[in-house]
């Protein structure tokens, strides 16, 4: 017959028991195993333990042993377990990986679970775990634009010092063109959102016109110069900046940033540029948009107001993207540059070496 282990205690090691059992910073599991100690100390049986805790003798007889073998470190953490062997081995998961990041089927551009577990013979579960475990995502593709121009280095120091350091008495404006922005109605009116459910909205639309918005972003203040025309030829190009020469003031001169869209330097554009001495022009590198602030500002009026946007004709749209722009002008934000020059051609540096 086996007989219970007797368990002598210290009144320190009774005080520390005593706390633990009362739940305080500790979980309710070591919390159960010092009342266990506790009690088996008083000189009960595990069987009668059991019946006052509510649990099996098992259990008892379990944390009784330990404490008596390994002392209050016996109770205070679990043993290790060896978990079960793994079915699919670590050959196997590298070939997993290696498949996925190196080939992909014939008859398709990417691999997906169900294409890569009967290709190496396991579930698409595993092939789940195995993909997630490693961060790779098939299904997903991400763009990239490296700059090829042979200038780049240059015109990003020139951008980004006028961002970071502006010059004085003068304005930085970032000026661009959104061109075929389009007015378009719904064939069907949608359902507004309700719980449990998102407004909706047909895939299909009525183009209604087309315009094309001229912004200049001021880098101080982000207040912003617009005007909507139809078209985006140096014509219209040269009546916006006489558009910005008319609303700043006259004794700052002012450094305009834009890309390298031909009609930026037609050579009337260039007459005029010359007849205007205050004009400084500062262009992108090719591939670069990023580089230019107002692309930022053309992002969420996007967002905020076009892409959802009803507009029955082209006057409508008109009037909804001057009323956006005049909100903003009321409590403009600024968007501040954060990046240096050297941190960024750090990271390009890194894009053309992996591509």
């Amino acid at each position: 017959m086996r007989v219970a282990p007797t368990i002598p205690l210290t009144p320190e090691l009774r005080k520390g028991l005593t706390r633990w059992s009362r739940g305080r910073r500790v979980s309710v599991r070591v919390s159960a195993r010092a009342r266990i100690i506790l009690l088996a100390a008083q000189g009960l049986e595990n069987q009668e333990i059991a019946a006052q805790m509510k649990i099996v003798p098992r259990t008892v007889a379990r944390w009784r042993n330990r404490f008596a073998e390994r002392g209050i470190a016996g109770i205070k953490t679990d043993a290790s377990r060896p978990g079960r062997t793994p079915r699919v081995g670590a050959e196997l998961v590298q070939r997993i990986v290696t498949k996925t990041t190196t080939e992909h089927p014939a008859h398709t551009t990417h691999w997906s679970t169900r294409s890569m577990a009967r290709e190496v013979g396991v579930s698409e579960k595993t092939i789940r775990r195995i993909w997630h475990a490693h961060g790779l995502k098939p299904h997903r593709v991400e763009t990239f634009k490296l700059s090829n121009d042979p200038c780049f280095a240059e015109k990003l120091e020139d951008i980004v010092g006028l961002y970071l350091s502006p010059p004085e008495h003068a304005l930085v404006l970032c000026a661009d063109e959104k061109s075929q922005i389009q007015a378009l109605d719904r064939t069907q009116p949608g359902l507004p959102i309700k719980r449990g459910r998102g407004a909706t909205m047909t895939h299909d639309y009525k183009r209604n016109g087309t315009t094309t918005l001229f912004a200049a972003l001021n880098t101080l203040d982000g207040t912003v110069i617009s005007t909507c025309m139809q078209r985006h030829r140096h014509t219209e190009w040269l009546k916006f900046l006489r558009l910005i020469d008319e609303q700043t003031p006259p004794d700052l001169q002012i450094h305009l940033i834009a890309d390298n869209y031909a009609t930026h330097k037609h050579p009337k554009v260039q007459r005029w540029l010359a007849r205007h001495k205050r004009f400084h022009m500062h262009f992108t590198p090719t591939s670069a948009s990023w580089l230019n602030m107002v692309e930022r500002f053309f992002r969420d009026l996007t967002d905020q107001r076009i892409r959802r946007g009803i507009f029955r004709s082209e006057a409508e749209l008109i009037s909804a993207i001057d009323e956006y722009i005049a909100k903003h002008n009321q409590s403009p934000k600024a968007f501040i540059w954060t990046k240096k020059a050297s941190d960024i051609l750090e990271k390009v540096s890194e894009g053309v070496k992996r591509s």
